[in-house]
């Protein structure tokens, strides 16, 4: 881990952070942190292959999406460009038996999950409300209220430590996604209060992607946000979030600590999102073309290729299998959507209340009969 304060250009933000693959794909076999807690992986080159082939299928499919969008066959899209290891690293920290809480971002993780690829698909082309079941497979649906997850995973956190499966190897941990923004929010600041107060077995995940929609870091914080997490009565930890290593390492040992009955801890991935906040955003308006090549430098699926190609774990006839077969499942996923129903506006009033209400069936009518109106008058 690098300490000390940054620099104008410096790959190091102030306070340093956990890391254990450089840029350049030079490995670090182990960093300890001040608190005396020490962080390292140890895969196999087999693990390291599939970390890297998670990395750019994700992108690609995510790529692919953003083209989907543009070609209006989605209403809009968030992409994670920039982010795939901060979500694949944490998504394969977790355990089968763990619980995540996701934003409306988190696709690399949803992928780690097992989900379908098509699921969110379903969500932003407005057919669905993204199809896959939360308990099948221990992922939460995606939430587009900024910050209301945490409260939603705090609540679960505590009611698994009510029901007694927490406090052993074996236990449960539950795990919320968040972006920099976030923090700023009332929920999560609530969560945090009461996760510390109840040690409720969850971790606290920050993808600190420089920027809550055009307000850089700055904007919206005096101090690292991981340092928040002291005044809650919890440890936080800084990782860097484009070394999908060091995202494992120190979310596995954040679950571990959690389940075991350690409480909550704060991670904040330090990362950068490379594209636009949502297909509806323009990130020209509010940042420099210099600082995103900058962080072009720092790319987590560049550093992973040129550590495996270092240390011959990877040759390059691997490579092109990984793009090749990345761009089939990008294909057969778009297939798939273009193969969608074009999204009903009056199925905006399902699943608004369980059990229906008058209201809302009152509106439903009266818009009906506003649609209707329209029918044959060439409109």
């Amino acid at each position: 881990m690098a300490k000390g304060e940054s620099v104008p250009g410096s790959d190091i933000p102030a306070g340093g952070f956990v890391q254990l693959l450089t840029p350049d794909g030079e490995r670090i076999d182990s960093v300890t942190t001040a608190d005396g807690a020490t962080y390292s992986v140890d895969f196999t080159d087999e693990e390291y292959r599939g970390l890297y082939r998670d990395l750019v299928t994700v992108r690609r499919l995510d790529t692919e999406a953003t083209a989907l969008q543009r070609q209006g066959e989605l209403g809009i899209w968030a992409s994670l460009l920039g982010q795939e290891a901060a979500q694949v690293g944490s998504g394969r920290a977790l355990r089968s038996q763990d619980m995540a809480f996701p934003t409306y971002r988190e696709h690399g993780v949803l992928y780690c999950r097992g989900i379908d690829p098509i699921m969110p698909f379903g969500l932003f082309r407005g057919v669905d409300q993204g199809g896959w079941d939360p308990n099948e497979f221990k992922f939460n649906t995606y939430t587009i209220v900024i910050g209301s997850q945490t409260l939603h995973a705090t609540g679960y956190a505590m009611g698994v430590t009510m029901d007694g499966k927490t406090g052993s190897p074996d236990g449960e941990a539950v795990i919320a996604y968040f972006g920099d923004g976030a923090t700023s929010q009332g929920e999560v600041n609530e969560s945090f209060v009461w996760s510390g107060v109840f040690n409720a077995p969850i971790v606290f995940f920050c993808q600190n992607n420089q920027y809550a929609i055009s307000e850089p870091l700055e904007r919206q914080t005096r101090v690292p946000l991981y340092q928040r997490a002291g005044g809650y009565g919890f440890p936080g930890i800084r990782v860097d979030g484009n070394d999908v290593l060091a995202t494992y390492a120190v979310t596995r040992a954040a679950l571990d600590n959690a389940r075991n009955g350690q409480g909550p801890t704060l991670i904040e991935a330090y990362t950068y999102r490379m594209g636009a906040h949502t297909s509806s955003d323009d990130p020209t308006r509010y940042r420099n073309a210099g600082e995103v090549e900058a962080w072009k430098a720092k790319d987590p699926i560049s550093r992973l290729k040129a550590f495996l190609t270092k240390q011959k774990v990877a040759k390059k006839d691997f490579f092109t299998e990984v793009d090749e077969d990345a761009n089939k499942q990008a294909l057969a996923l778009r297939e798939r959507v273009l193969a969608m129903p074009d999204p009903q506006p009056v199925t905006l009033f399902d699943n608004v209340y369980p059990n229906g209400s008058p209201e809302i069936d009152a509106q439903r009518k009266a818009f009906i009969e506003y649609q209707a109106s329209f029918e044959g008058s060439g409109h």
